[in-house]
């Protein structure tokens, strides 16, 4: 069995991380891992209809935040990697810097030091250099930045077509076989 981490951060966008949990629980030779910051708790009562329980009961295993001695916190816990969605500058800025103080940074830490898979849907702007430096140095360190930026040839007709465009997106970074949005054909000239 295939495992795949997903951290949600408190930043906006906490809909993109549910979306997530969904496709993945869809997927029957994935195992997902959830890690909830303490402020994407807040943000999903703030943004969306669901509940902490509703994102908790798409994940196969949970995982509190601040247990450091959590599986996700040891390289010798095999995982594809981690998805962080949507990810906040401030847990960037903690991941690029190697601040492991809670459970969702450490999990990333983890991924970058074992060489494996990290894919950050970083959701802030305007960017400012700073912010600019941060996702530099961690593409440098093997991060993948994944920004939620809508490709408009799928001729998105709702917010969901948005969400699963992006989803689609960051799973494709684990060649996790989806359907969520339809992908480029060459046009046929008329």
């Amino acid at each position: 069995m295939r495992r795949i981490i997903v951290g949600i951060s408190g930043a906006s966008g906490s809909v993109y991380g549910y979306a997530a949990l969904q496709a993945l629980q869809a997927a029957p030779d994935l195992e997902s891992h959830l890690v909830l910051s303490m402020q994407a708790r807040r943000t999903i009562e703030l943004e969306t209809p669901f509940s902490v329980a509703d994102f908790e009961a798409l994940a196969d295993v949970v995982h509190s935040d601040g247990d450091l001695a959590a599986s996700p916190s040891s390289g010798s816990f095999i995982t594809e990697g981690m998805i962080i969605i949507p990810c906040s500058v401030r847990s960037a800025s903690a991941i690029a810097h190697s601040l492991g103080s809670n459970l969702l940074v450490r999990a990333a830490d983890v991924c970058l030091k074992e060489k494996r898979k990290l894919v950050l849907v970083v959701r802030e702007t305007p960017l400012h250099l700073g912010h600019l430096r941060t996702l530099t140095q961690l593409a440098e360190m093997g991060a993948v930045i994944l920004p939620p930026v809508p490709a408009m040839y799928a001729k998105p007709k709702s917010v969901d077509d948005i969400v699963a465009h992006t989803v689609g997106k960051a799973l494709d970074q684990f060649g996790v076989e989806h359907r969520l949005f339809a992908r480029w054909k060459t046009p046929i000239e008329s």
